[in-house]
């Protein structure tokens, strides 16, 4: 069970925006889902982006007129266009600086958009996600993929001004020579053209590369979580193998996907370049010919230059919009995966308390009643958990409601369920401790009491304001335990349902914890699986469990004394 999504889902959602409901019918409709809440920005970039580009293109033009001024000695046309030539050159400024910085949001607003649309399914997924997707497909998302949809927003503001000012400059091109501008008409789609034939080749390349990526980061993340153990046994060498090995075909993917995009690279700028050199020659030769005049020879020569940055921002647009498309198709491999506990279609009001009730094995957690649960199989009382917390279909009633006729919300606000796997997050210790943040000081050192984790915060040199470094790593197998333990009783559930919570500490720690851990739940219901007679001798009510049913129940005691079954498992054989 993803038991860090169990604890995270029970805790209240940091105060984020709403980013929507996403399209995941389609890499392409996601992208234009994305667009469309961000419209308003993305079409003021484009008019920037049309302005900063269009005053480029009518540069040229405004030098072109001033030299025929000159040449024909006209000072009144020579202020006129040296003047327009300033405006334009400010013009280009301003709106170059706004449209950088639109861009930027732009970029930032649908990384980040991504990023909370898939944490929000994350959270609706819970369990789910560990179980159907690897923690490293996940985390190449947030590092590359989220970077990549920015970056497909990024480029509509110059792609929109490089489309626009291109069918200026061939109009003003077909007004001073006909055949210059059907040079320009014809040419832009053909440089195109021959520009997109490498679009598809690195899709399929750049598919193969994010997939190998997602598998090695992975490999790494299962490599570095269990490095202790690898060395225990000696398998780190064997890993590092593995792991070198498939870096290395990523890195033969890479280098096969990095040829086209090379190319790629190459044919933005020497498809412009023949361009270039093309409209100049064609019009130097009008020039000599007497059929243009020698400013706009200039003014052709200034667009032909100038057309070399629409053209390059066309390529530069494939390949961003190509590497979006990929990101995003991996990012609706999240947003379309469907939980496996889903809300019923007309939840009905849960009660606040009462007995809990699994049908199918029989355990009953009773309101006001600290309750443990002995297994003969460990792996029993876990699917137990799972259903009382509903991580697992069963039928599972709260004071006679079933728990599949509420929404998961409501079962976690009275429901917790705290087991070993849950993680310690990265952050201040009193802000872990109390993810809620509404609790005083008394009230966390009365829970650290209670989980007798108080030598851990004497030895931090901060206290409760000491920073926790990733997964808690400065903290041992068992200091961790106690610290989540405090985690779950700072939670306060109505139901607080623990899964061998004393199984990391030493006997004296673990006798300390049983004493004062019946006392700090007091009134609320409390079910703890273990075998430890430390705990079960505080129990008001034992329940054993074989093959999934409910067999005896009774005192710690009684059972010792009734069931050697019972005796069995929890001496282990030992008397």
């Amino acid at each position: 069970m993803g038991s860090w999504s169990k604890f995270a889902s029970a805790m209240r959602p940091l105060p984020v925006a709403d980013p929507g409901i996403p399209d995941t019918r389609s890499a392409t409709k996601y992208l234009v889902w994305l667009a469309k809440r961000q419209w308003r920005n993305i079409g003021y970039g484009m008019i920037m982006g049309i302005l900063w580009m269009l005053a480029g293109a009518l540069l040229p033009l405004a030098l072109g007129r001033g030299i025929d001024a000159v040449v024909h000695h006209n000072t009144r046309a020579l202020a006129l266009w040296a003047g327009a030539f300033l405006l334009l050159a400010l013009a280009q400024t301003t709106s170059g600086i706004l449209r950088h910085r639109n861009a930027v949001f732009n970029f930032l607003s649908g990384s980040y958009r991504t990023v909370q649309a898939t944490i929000a399914h994350t959270n609706k997924l819970g369990a789910t996600l560990p179980r159907k997707m690897a923690t490293g497909e996940v985390v190449a998302i947030g590092a590359a993929d989220t970077n990549h949809i920015g970056n497909a927003l990024d480029i509509t503001a110059r792609f929109s001004g490089a489309i626009v000012t291109t069918i200026v400059v061939a109009i003003i091109l077909l007004t001073a020579s006909v055949k210059l501008g059907l040079v320009v008409i014809l040419g832009v789609p053909i440089a195109f053209a021959i520009t997109s034939l490498l679009v598809r080749p690195l899709h399929h390349r750049q598919m193969a590369y994010r997939h190998q990526q997602g598998e090695l980061t992975g490999r790494a993340v299962d490599i570095v979580s269990g490095l202790r153990v690898l060395r225990g046994i000696g398998g780190e060498s064997v890993f590092s193998e593995r792991f070198r090995g498939e870096s290395q075909k990523l890195r033969h993917t890479g280098v096969h996907a990095a040829r086209i995009d090379s190319m790629l690279e190459a044919m933005e700028v020497l498809v412009p370049g023949l361009f270039t050199a093309l409209v100049t020659w064609l019009g130097a030769r009008f020039a000599l010919a007497g059929e243009i005049s020698v400013g706009q020879l200039v003014s052709f020569y200034g667009y032909a230059a100038f057309l070399i940055v629409p053209l390059r921002t066309f390529g530069e647009a494939m390949d961003k919009f190509t590497r979006g498309h990929v990101a995003a198709t991996r990012v609706l491999k999240v947003l379309r995966l469907q939980p496996e506990i889903a809300d019923a279609a007309d939840p009905v009001e849960l009660p606040r308390s009462g007995p809990l009730v699994d049908v199918e094995s029989g355990v009953t957690v009773h309101p006001g009643q600290f309750t443990a649960l002995v297994s003969d199989r460990p792996e029993d009382a876990i699917e137990i958990a799972d259903r009382l917390g509903r991580y697992a279909e069963g039928a599972v009633t709260l004071a006679g409601t079933p728990l599949a006729h509420a929404t998961r919300a409501a079962v976690r606000d009275r429901i917790l369920v705290a087991d070993n796997g849950s993680r310690i997050f990265t952050g201040p210790l009193r802000r872990e401790l109390d993810p809620r943040g509404d609790a005083s000081d008394e009230q966390i050192l009365d829970a650290i009491e209670a989980a007798s984790a108080t030598e851990i915060l004497d030895q931090l040199p901060e206290g409760l304001d000491s920073f926790v470094a990733e997964r808690g790593r400065e903290f041992s197998g068992g200091q961790q335990q106690r610290l989540r333990l405090v985690r779950a009783l700072m939670a306060d559930p109505p139901i607080l349902i623990l899964v061998e919570p004393t199984s990391a500490v030493d006997a004296h720690t673990e006798a300390r914890i049983a004493a004062r851990l019946g006392a700090y739940r007091k009134g609320r219901a409390t079910l703890v699986a273990t075998t430890s007679p430390l705990v079960l001798d505080r129990a008001d009510r034992v329940l054993y469990v074989e093959d999934g049913k409910v067999r005896f129940e009774g005192t710690h005691r009684e059972l010792l004394a009734s069931e050697p079954r019972y005796k069995a498992v929890v001496t282990r054989g030992e008397d």
